[in-house]
């Protein structure tokens, strides 16, 4: 017998992370801005409970930052913090996929394959917010298979942390489709069980999510 995939419903919780996440990458708020808490209960039409539950989920990704009087606002990005956390973000992830390169199957490649292939159609409909989830998806094949449960895990909670950074770097010009251009490099790589290769590519990836980011803050500086 047939079971049907019952839709799962956003929490009030993740409504309100959501609301916040895409008026922080769009720029309807600012950085250093205040997140009012009371506005978002109202608007909602809820209690503070589920607001400061959202509130402590978007704290752990980077997004808010909690101040004297003024409360929750928008965390600010600096290129420091951009340059330092893609240099590790790099060095694991390439490491992930070296000790990953031979263990994966032939299925498990083609399946990156086709995830980039939907990322391509995103990148051309200028779609950052699936692009961004078929990502996480192509990286996380590799890092699964790479055999390191701790390695796997610290860079999960790496990435989950500096989530804003990632979902500003791919809605930069052009970073989308030269992003499926290194996905598919790496996808080559991976066939040919280059270890040393894909290593080299992998952390090429992060790095240049890093460096158009950290250009564009530097920009607005001046």
């Amino acid at each position: 017998m047939f079971e049907y995939p019952v839709e799962r419903h956003p929490t009030l919780r993740e409504r309100i992370v959501d609301f916040v996440k895409e008026a922080i990458l769009k720029g309807r708020l600012k950085p250093g801005e205040r997140v009012p808490e009371p506005e978002l209960a109202e608007m909602f039409g809820i209690s503070r409970t589920p607001v400061r539950e959202a509130f402590r989920q978007l704290e752990s990704e980077g997004f808010i930052t909690f101040t004297p009087r003024k409360g929750a606002v928008v965390s600010p990005i600096t290129d420091k913090d951009v340059k330092e956390f893609y240099a590790i973000k790099g060095m694991l992830e390439g490491y992930a996929a070296k000790m990953a390169c031979c263990k994966l199957s032939d299925e498990e490649i083609k399946r990156m394959e086709d995830l980039n292939l939907q990322m391509a159609k995103c990148a051309e409909k200028n779609d950052a917010k699936n692009f961004f989830k078929l990502d996480n998806q192509f990286h996380d094949i590799f890092l699964k298979i790479c055999g390191n449960d701790k390695l796997y895990n610290l860079i999960h909670t790496l990435v989950q942390q500096f989530e804003r950074f990632r979902r500003t770097s791919l809605s930069l010009p052009g970073r989308m489709q030269s992003s499926v251009n290194q996905h598919a490099d790496i996808v080559e790589a991976f066939k040919k069980r280059d270890v040393d290769l894909v290593e080299r590519l992998v952390k090429a990836n992060a790095e240049k999510g890093g460096e158009l980011l950290a250009q564009e803050i530097l920009k607005e500086k001046i």
